[in-house]
């Protein structure tokens, strides 16, 4: 049995399946050079909009997939420092799900203050409605499309998939 993935490969390779996924569906991706950037890929969409990404390894437990939103690093003067990303260092979170080989793309209005997302793949056996966030409104290639907004900034939002679209 293979040993599980560190959480540096998980990284790379949720970085080069959503970069895949975005490909395949006619998106330009472009990489930063070095590290220490706060968004690990730039998504060019068809129509040339422009979205900073931050991608994360998306786990599935049950009919849930959760998404770790925080960054954890280790320094030398204060140990373990978490942080979280902004609006104004990232766009999208992008997230690989590799239990379903699926791509999801999740404004950063949609997440400010988490520090765990939770995309639902079906509804709560409780019935809530509220505050629930359906994986299907993300999917990326699927339903999720991203438009620009009026201020500029961009959104996901529901309509045709991606790939029905020239």
């Amino acid at each position: 049995m293979a040993a599980e993935p560190s959480p540096s490969q998980k990284g790379r390779r949720a970085e080069a399946s959503v970069a895949l996924v975005a490909t395949n569906l006619g998106w330009d991706v472009y990489l930063p050079f070095g590290d220490g950037s706060r968004a690990d890929m730039v998504l060019q969409d068809s129509s040339g909009d422009v979205f900073r990404t931050q991608v994360k390894w998306g786990r599935l437990h049950g009919e849930v997939i959760k998404v770790q939103l925080e960054t954890c690093r280790a320094t030398p003067n204060k140990g373990y420092v978490r942080t979280r990303y902004s609006s104004n260092e990232v766009d999208l979170i992008g997230v690989w799900c590799q239990s379903l080989s699926t791509a999801y793309l999740i404004p950063m209005e949609d997440v400010v203050g988490l520090t765990i997302l939770h995309l639902r793949l079906s509804p709560a056996r409780n019935n809530q409605k509220v505050g629930v966030r359906y994986a299907s409104t993300y999917q990326f290639g699927a339903v999720a499309q991203l438009g620009e907004r009026r201020a500029g900034s961009a959104k996901a939002r529901g309509s045709s998939p991606l790939s029905s679209t020239s």
